[in-house]
């Protein structure tokens, strides 16, 4: 593994790569032009590159004042426990100060988060359009 570097730049994105990370991580499917563009709409984004290949992925949005959420954290699994979240992670915090932030957590890597600052929230709720989906993956009860 040579130099992992982070970028928060757009250009020259090839998104049906970062649809294959969502695949193999195992996140589920995403169609890259709407990956696109979610992440253009995204007050944030940052890619982990080891050379000029794409190994993980995460985009935030905010109201630039108080509040912001994490998306769509995924990295490929052969550089998965290697720091590689952790490394998108503190990079989209550091960009995030000092806005309270909220993500979703994949059932299991509640612990990853954990160690990142994250708190488990009593009261959070949503309106979610495949509540059945969402279900029987573990988000909810």
């Amino acid at each position: 593994m040579s130099s992992i570097i982070i970028s928060h730049e757009l250009d020259g994105i090839d998104w049906k790569e970062i649809s294959t990370i969502f695949e193999k991580a195992p996140l589920g499917t995403r169609e890259p032009e709407k990956l696109r563009r979610a992440a253009e709409n995204s007050e944030l984004v940052c890619f982990a590159k080891d050379g000029a290949k794409t190994i993980g992925f995460a985009r935030a949005i905010t109201d630039g004042e108080y509040n912001g959420v994490i998306y769509d954290l995924c990295v490929l699994p052969e550089y998965q426990s290697k720091g590689i979240g952790r490394m998108i992670m503190t990079a989209a915090m550091k960009k995030l100060e000092p806005l309270n932030v909220i993500l979703f957590a994949v059932p299991g890597k509640e612990g990853f988060y954990d160690k990142l600052g994250f708190r488990t929230m009593l009261t959070a709720m949503g309106n979610f359009k495949d509540a059945q989906g969402m279900t029987e993956r573990g988000y909810l009860k």
